[in-house]
Parts: C-alpha cells; sequence; structure tokens
C-alpha cells in the first residue's frame, strides 16, 4: 500500500511543494511510528512532543495536515486545535488511546477531520492523511484565487469601486450616476475598466468576485 500513497503523495505535490505531515504527540514512539509512516508514504513530516512545542515552529504555506493527539502536556489537542484554527489550510485528524465522546463531538463541531482511536491500523491513517493533503491543496487553491482576486480589487481607483459596489448590488447605469453624481456616459466608461482590471467577463462573474473581496474604504 505505500506505494499507492507514494504515488498519491507525489502526485499531490506537483504543482507545489511536498505535502507536510505535521505530527504532535507527547510518545516518542508514536512521533517515530508516524514519521517513518508518513516518509514512506512521500510526505514531509515534522514532528513536535507538546502543542507549545508546535506553536513555536514558523508556520510554512504548503499543503499539510496536523495529526495529533487529544492529551497533551500543557496545552490540550483542543486547546490547540482552537488555536490554530485561523489555519484552514491545514486540516487536523485527532488520535486518541481513548473513547472520548464528548471530545470527539467537540473536535468535530470545531472542524476536525477525522476522530481515529490508536493504535490506527497504518492504511486507515494514511487514508485520513491522504484526504486531509487534498482538502488542504484545495483551500490554498482557493486562497491563491482570493488573494489575486483581492489584488486586482486594490487596483481599482476609488471610483472605480464605488461603481463596482453599486453594480453588484443590481444598480443600473442610470441610477449609479445618479446616486454617484456623475453622468451615465462616465459610469459606463468607469464599469468598462472596472470589468477589465477585474478579469470579469460578465456582471454574473463580477458578483460572484464581489462576494470573496473585502471591500475596505470605498
Amino acid at each position: 500500500m505505500n506505494l499507492t500513497y507514494a504515488a498519491t503523495a507525489r502526485s499531490l505535490s506537483k504543482s507545489g511543494e511536498t505535502p507536510i505531515v505535521f505530527v504532535v504527540d507527547s510518545d516518542a514512539a508514536v512521533r517515530e511510528s508516524l514519521e517513518l509512516l508518513s516518509r514512506a508514504a512521500g510526505f514531509r513530516v515534522r514532528t513536535a512532543a507538546s502543542a507549545e512545542e508546535f506553536l513555536a515552529s514558523p508556520r510554512v504555506t504548503a499543503p499539510c495536515c496536523l495529526v495529533m493527539d487529544l492529551r497533551l502536556p500543557g496545552l490540550s489537542g483542543l486547546e490547540l486545535q482552537q488555536r490554530v484554527s485561523d489555519r484552514t489550510e491545514m486540516p487536523v485528524i485527532f488520535m486518541s488511546a481513548h473513547v472520548d465522546i464528548q471530545a470527539t463531538v467537540q473536535a468535530m463541531k470545531a472542524g476536525a477531520l477525522e476522530f481515529l482511536i490508536k493504535p490506527s491500523v497504518g492504511d486507515v491513517l494514511m487514508h485520513a492523511i491522504r484526504h486531509a493533503v487534498e482538502r488542504s491543496q484545495a483551500q490554498l487553491r482557493q486562497l491563491t484565487q482570493v488573494h489575486a482576486l483581492q489584488q486586482r480589487y486594490e487596483s481599482l481607483s476609488r471610483r472605480e469601486r464605488q461603481v463596482m459596489n453599486l453594480v453588484v448590488r443590481g444598480r443600473l447605469n442610470k441610477q449609479v450616476g445618479g446616486e454617484l453624481g456623475i453622468s451615465e456616459i462616465t459610469v459606463k466608461a468607469h464599469r468598462g475598466k472596472l470589468m477589465r482590471k477585474m478579469q470579469a467577463g460578465s456582471l454574473a462573474e463580477l458578483v460572484h468576485m464581489a462576494a470573496n473581496i473585502r471591500p475596505g474604504v470605498s
């Protein structure tokens, strides 16, 4: 099975860096086992014995996932999950030697991808990791697209932003002109420029773009 997962890891990394599996567990034997298993499958691995050790490392921008024990010294696994909740590109997989229904429900509600019971079968864990990395890649692609979209929006002039914000709300050119105190011809000119800058082929596409950007000051 390792050959299958290694091929998957290579395919996942074709467009960028090799995916990283972060392992946080206080048991050195568990860390070593997960590291060997993940490396054999073609992934990079970074391990930590505690949440604090993990948090002390710099954040990376690469396809990744976090595999961690529920019970950790210092900050618990659930507390670490909360601390990294903004890292949407890093799906979380929990592992625990004990069945804890309340903790499982809390972890899943907070967005955990899987909650596995130790010792997990290698194929089960690697399937979860593969799924997590695929989700991470999708999220990174989305973040890249949103960033590019935001940059295009920020390239608009103040007036072009004002026109765009009104147009995507369904205002007609004449209505936009009335609200901004400019002629309909001027509105059309601004509209044409902003459509080109935003690389929008239609009004529907522009409306979709507007839903994914932070308007800021207009």
